[in-house]
């Protein structure tokens, strides 16, 4: 719901919550991110040579009682954006200071419940920002998706950060489903439950832990900001398209693993001139992004056991843009 507020952005998903979205713009199938770069809070989401999609962006760690704004841009590419941002982009902000603490208890149908809980108290010259948040659902299907999410941000800024300041973002999410695939038409047909899971199995466990901080400062017509970043990744996605089509004894479920460390780093200064008669923005700088990925690998699977390994590779992915 967040990135629905970018006009003509629409979000759905399939194969269970924990699944990075299905992204759609201005009607075109953006997969699982690899034609929408993201970011928040200084840190991007989507993911170079991943397991599953090339740029799989996973925004289950947002919070959104902390989202302080949203800014987009649509159209073909532009370079400050990165390598994803070939149908458009976002950058979600999380608030610095909030105007009091917060805890809240939910519950709803399908077995959902919520507990969220945050504070920002005075710091010395800043505001450090704890939030927290734990939830689970159960869906409508005959295999409960219980899908279990804990989520925690720890954030110290001071100053504006749009004007002058600088923060340190600290975020951690866990996530662990089951997954219901799709159902054949002929399978419904002949009496089976719609809701019903033809591989009960199917599931997956994430985490990601991030570090990030930002700095900027403002003179007259002159932006300059720096954004530094590393994040710990991991993604066990256990998936069967095809059921026992090429092994009628085993099945053809498959677990796609990845694992990497990512790091990189920002530097742009944005100024306000005068070009004859108009006035323009012109914006210069560098950024800068390496994955180490220790683990990209695809493995024929039994009920989540492994059978034999399809692929099992390591990766080095470096970026930069000027």
């Amino acid at each position: 719901e967040v990135l629905e507020t970018v006009p003509g952005v629409i979000i759905t998903q399939h194969s269970g919550e924990g699944k990075a979205n299905q992204y759609y713009l201005r009607g075109f199938n953006l997969d699982h991110g690899s034609d929408f770069a993201t970011t928040i809070a200084g840190t991007p989401a989507n993911m170079p040579t991943h397991a599953h999609s090339q740029g799989y962006s996973d925004i289950n760690f947002l919070i959104p009682e902390l989202v302080a704004g949203v800014q987009y841009s649509k159209g073909p590419y532009f370079a400050d954006q990165g390598d994803f941002a070939t149908a458009g982009a976002s950058n979600i902000n999380y608030a610095s200071e909030l105007d009091r603490p917060t805890m809240r208890a939910e519950t709803g149908t399908y077995g959902y419940k919520r507990l969220y809980a945050a504070a920002s108290p005075k710091m010395g010259r800043g505001y450090l920002l704890g939030a927290f948040e734990a939830s689970t659902n159960a869906g409508p299907w005959t295999v409960p998706d219980s899908y279990n999410k804990y989520n925690g941000v720890l954030r110290y800024s001071r100053g504006e950060e749009s004007v002058n300041g600088f923060s340190v973002t600290f975020m951690g999410y866990h996530g662990r489903w089951n997954a219901t695939e799709a159902t054949p038409q002929r399978a419904i047909n002949a009496g089976f439950d719609r809701f019903g899971s033809l591989d009960p199995s199917d599931g997956g466990v994430t985490s990601r832990y991030s570090l990030a901080t930002e700095w900027q400062h403002s003179t007259g017509q002159v932006m300059t900001k720096v954004v530094a970043y590393g994040l710990r990744y991991n993604l066990d996605l256990i998936s069967n398209f095809t059921f026992f089509l090429d092994d009628p004894v085993h099945g053809d479920q498959q677990e796609q693993v990845d694992r990497r460390f990512v790091s990189g780093a920002k530097v742009f200064q944005r100024r306000i001139s005068r070009w004859g008669r108009y006035t323009v923005q012109n914006t210069y700088g560098v950024q800068v992004r390496n994955d180490q990925i220790g683990t990209v690998a695809l493995y024929h699977t039994e009920a989540r056991r492994r059978l034999d390994a399809r692929s099992n590779d390591n990766a080095m992915v470096r970026s930069e843009e000027h």
